[in-house]
């Protein structure tokens, strides 16, 4: 059999603000209590990135422990995609500044723009460039600072949302063209621009000119998630030839306990083969697959040679889903 190249994760990395925003400190600022938000979402506390710590900073602190964990260098890095809904500026891309602040050398650097799904979609681009040769050594970030995003009178959105990042390394490994490979097995990405008003910001600069709050439908956007995710997991399992039931772990976009736990439910998977961290971190969007991610693999959970499902949706809508191996 001929060998097949295939871009693998070699390093995982997560980064948090050190500021904790729990329940109990929202009910000073929002007509909630804990035990509301704890029962609705599964979340009890969040992070939020202290005054002038910018979304590059946490994706660079990222960036630098997942090189750690890969063995690599900032001057290995050739690629650099930070997927992001909360980028420093309008202009240069996110990417580039964290380029600039770990001491890449010039590449390529750029954002991917998919809100939740950020992630997904930046690792199949990322796959792209390094599973054709293009690229030695990538940097896939989810970074966000959601909390900049926020109205902070509208109790049905502020208390779901948090700041944090997490990125991986990917290296180009040489594979058998099989289901047991290691490296990314299959994709699915969707996305539905008719749905845009159950999740989106009211600002812009073509638009208002200002940065604009998040503004959500979230009890659609709930019935959306559960459906579509369910749907994109199982065509990326098809694409990568792989049974739902083969899967070790199912890492998904941390939005809502009960969202995760009905996914699971309609996908016929076990809860406890399900990584969840969203009790800490809430929902950090595009950061929050790989910061699960990190934590399951920091923990030791998640180990070499198993088998992965990251799914995630966000405003667009946008959706997805990515198999594998580690």
């Amino acid at each position: 059999m001929s060998s097949v190249l295939r871009s693998a994760v070699t390093g995982v990395g997560g980064f948090l603000p050190p500021t904790v925003v729990t329940n109990a400190d929202l009910e000073k600022i929002v007509d909630t209590n804990d035990a509301w938000i704890t029962e609705r979402t599964g979340i009890r506390s969040r992070r939020r990135a202290d005054e002038g710590q910018f979304t590059s900073d946490l994706a660079a602190e990222a960036a630098k422990r997942a090189l750690a964990a890969a063995g690599r260098a900032a001057g290995d890095v050739d690629l650099i995609i930070v997927a992001t809904t909360t980028p420093d500026l309008t202009f240069p891309a996110t990417a580039v500044i964290v380029q600039r602040k770990l001491g890449a050398p010039v590449g390529i650097a750029f954002d991917v723009q998919a809100v939740c799904s950020g992630f997904v979609y930046a690792l199949s681009v990322a796959d792209g460039f390094v599973a054709r040769g293009l690229a030695k050594c990538a940097l896939v970030i989810g970074a966000e600072t959601m909390s900049r995003l926020m109205d902070w009178t509208d109790r049905g959105t502020c208390v779901l949302f948090g700041d944090g990042a997490g990125a991986v390394v990917l290296e180009p490994v040489a594979g058998q063209g099989t289901t047991a490979d290691r490296g990314l097995l299959g994709f699915a990405l969707r996305a539905d621009g008719t749905k845009q008003d159950l999740l989106y910001v009211d600002g812009g600069p073509s638009s208002t000119g200002t940065v604009g709050k998040l503004r959500m439908q979230g009890n659609h956007v709930f019935k959306h998630a559960v459906i579509n995710i369910a749907e994109a997991v199982e065509a990326a399992a098809e694409a990568a030839g792989i049974a739902v039931a083969d899967v070790d772990w199912f890492i998904p976009h941390q939005a809502n306990q009960r969202i995760l736990a009905g996914v699971a439910h309609r996908l016929g998977v076990s809860e406890d083969r399900v990584v969840s961290t969203i009790a800490d971190h809430a929902n950090t969007s595009a950061a929050s697959i790989p910061l699960a991610l990190s934590k399951a693999v920091e923990d030791g959970r998640v180990k070499p040679g198993q088998l992965l499902l990251m799914e995630a949706m966000g405003g667009g809508l946008t959706w997805g889903a990515c198999a594998l191996r580690l």
